[in-house]
């Protein structure tokens, strides 16, 4: 890694915690009838498309009228959507903190329903920090598709050399070496503290 000016942070798995599982866990007895459900219905496969833009509500009814004995679970993962959410990864948080105090850009770069995003961003003042955030749902392009990290690189006027992407996800990072953008496959805040402490973008 070298000259880098701008760092870009993937949200879920990075900076907070998302699983389907927080909320289902409150409703069925098991994890196993939680993945059997998750499978059976294809929830997280329509979740994929809501990041891309499709609205989260028609969505939600279609899925429901395909299999009515979930409905309820179903309309669950819309209503009560919020529970979908777990802590914030403040360790993570305090590195988006020091490369500010450094004077260094960063970015947001996540896959978020458009509508859920809208719904829960005022929840979190660590989304303040950004400098400019690109959600999928919003430009209804979802990672790893390069299209949407050269959509905010062009948004930004930055190159991709010049900045370094963290997310957690193989084929997001893969995604993003494909436009040439820096990435690294989030691990932990601790590796990444580490990586940024080596570029000397961090004491």
């Amino acid at each position: 890694m070298e000259n880098i000016k701008a760092v870009i942070f993937d949200f879920g798995g990075v900076l907070i915690d998302w699983n389907p599982y927080y909320l289902y866990r409150k409703v069925l007895p098991n994890d196993t009838e939680i993945a059997g459900f998750l499978a059976e219905t294809g929830l997280l496969d329509w979740n994929y498309t809501f990041d891309q833009g499709y609205p989260f509500n028609r969505g939600i009814t279609e899925l429901s009228r395909r299999f009515p004995q979930y409905a309820e679970l179903i309309r669950m993962f819309d209503e009560r959507w919020s529970e979908t959410l777990g802590s914030t990864f403040d360790a993570t948080i305090d590195l988006v903190k020091g490369l500010k105090q450094k004077g260094l850009p960063v970015y947001g770069l996540t896959n978020w329903s458009a509508e859920k995003f809208k719904q829960v961003r005022s929840q979190y003042e660590f989304m303040n920090l950004f400098d400019d955030i690109v959600v999928s749902g919003e430009v209804k392009i979802a990672k790893p598709d390069p299209r949407i990290y050269t959509l905010l690189l062009e948004r930004n006027g930055l190159k991709a050399g010049d900045c370094l992407y963290i997310d957690d996800s193989k084929e997001n990072v893969r995604g993003a070496r494909q436009v040439g953008l820096q990435a690294i496959e989030y691990q932990s805040s601790a590796q990444v503290r580490q990586i940024l402490a080596s570029q000397g973008l961090l004491d």
